[in-house]
Parts: structure tokens; sequence; C-alpha cells
């Protein structure tokens, strides 16, 4: 796999930061473990009252610290695998090792989001404690494989963000924590610079690759890589990644 530090300095050449409204470095980390029903994730319900996800299912994470710098201040990947461990501690009681995480993708949101977070996205397995959380930040917990996350969302009883959703659907191809670490961890991280634009079905995020990605319009003809916010639930097109015929998964 390329160097982290290569594949970062090579993306922000392309992808600088709007200057007006710069996004705040963050870490998640995605724990993983083998259920009755096959893959698991660890997904927090967010307190409704937050400004920010507020009553969303997320996974544990938030914005890099200082301290998570330690003594090298311009290693910012490092700072991000140390936030990542103190996130899942400190929201979730799960104890894990920096040398654990998997690195597979970093996602950066639209510019118009009201709170914009660039954040690292890690993967990891699960350790042998129990989940706490604080009640005060985070209300609940569960762990689900992706299918029934996604599931639920379609039924309008959870909400995620795309970052989310979309992790949980390269997910629920894999049906343990090794496949899943050998698959999404092995590959090259694949960077996200959401787009939004609307459609006559809902809202429609796009990424690099989609046919209408670079002027936002929902009707170009060509490949797809978007994911349509539809008033019957998500629909995920990936054809730019797979370079087949447009296909999409409900």
């Amino acid at each position: 796999m390329t160097n982290a530090r290569d594949l970062l300095a090579s993306w922000a050449e392309k992808h600088d930061n709007d200057p007006e409204k710069p996004a705040i470095p963050a870490a998640t980390v995605i724990v993983l473990r083998d259920g009755e029903e096959g893959l698991e994730t660890l997904l927090l319900r967010r307190n409704s009252k937050l400004k920010f996800a507020g009553g969303m299912w997320v996974f544990p994470g938030g914005r890099i610290d200082p301290e998570d710098y330690g003594t090298a201040p311009d290693d910012q990947y490092a700072a991000a695998r140390t936030a990542a461990v103190r996130e899942a501690f400190e929201e979730s009681g799960q104890r894990l090792g920096p040398d654990a995480l998997q690195w597979f993708a970093h996602w950066s949101p639209p510019s118009i989001a009201p709170k914009r977070f660039a954040t690292w996205f890690f993967l990891a397995a699960a350790s042998d404690d129990d989940v706490a959380i604080d009640h005060g930040e985070i209300h609940d917990s569960s762990w689900s494989t992706p299918a029934e996350a996604l599931r639920l969302v379609d039924a309008k009883e959870i909400e995620l963000t795309p970052p989310t959703w979309v992790t949980l659907y390269d997910l629920s191809k894999f049906e343990t924590v090794d496949s899943a670490l050998e698959g999404l961890g092995g590959r090259d991280p694949r960077f996200y610079v959401t787009k939004v634009a609307n459609s006559p079905d809902g809202p429609v995020a796009m990424w690099e690759g989609d046919a209408g990605y670079e002027n936002g319009d929902v009707e170009a003809p060509g490949l797809h890589h978007r994911l349509l916010m539809g008033h019957d639930g998500f629909r995920f097109s990936d054809s730019a990644l797979t370079t087949t015929s447009p296909s999409t998964s409900d």
C-alpha cells in the first residue's frame, strides 16, 4: 500500500480546503467484531440536542486535539491515529492500540456544511472491553451487521450521514473481521470530497468519478459515484469505481 503521508500530500495538492472555511481535522474508528450473524460494527447514537449530527448513529470519533500531535506537530497521520484511539476509549470504552488501526478512507464535507470536519477513517478489531458510553454526548450504542443498519435507514428508524452509510455499504460485502480488514485495509485509502446537488427524488451526494461531480448536474450522462438520499430510502451507484454500466443498490 502507498505510504500514508505521500497519499495525503498528493491529495492535498489537488484539493485545497476553502480558505474561508477550513475543515477541522478529525478521526474516527470503525470497531468490528464477528457476531452470530456475521460481521458486526459498533454504532453510537449522539445526543439529539447536539448541534453537529445530533440524534444520528455514528462511529466513535471526534476532532484531532493539539495534544494528539505529541512531539510531531506536522504529522497529521500519526495524530489522527492517536485521536482515533483516544476517541474510541472516551466514547465507547474500547481500548485499541494505534498499531491495530488500518487507515482506509478520508472524508471531506461539502463547503455548504455548517461545520466541516476532514476525517480520517480507520478500521480496527474490537477489544475485549465492554462497551461503555457516557450518556451525555453519546446516548446509546449498538452492535449491528452493516446490512441491518442500512435496512433501518430505509425504514426511517435510524439516521446516518453519507460517510457512515457508504462505509457500512462497503462493509456489507464482507462476512468476517479478517476479510474486512484485508479487503478495505489492504487497499490504498480512498479520498472522498463530497459535493451535494438536488434531484427530483432528493439530495444527491457525489464524489470524484461521477459524471455530474464537476458541475453538479445530476442528469449528466456517464458513470456514477453517488448516494441518492431519496424519500423512499438511500440508493448508492458506484459504476465509476467498478467501470461497469450504472447500477443501483437499495
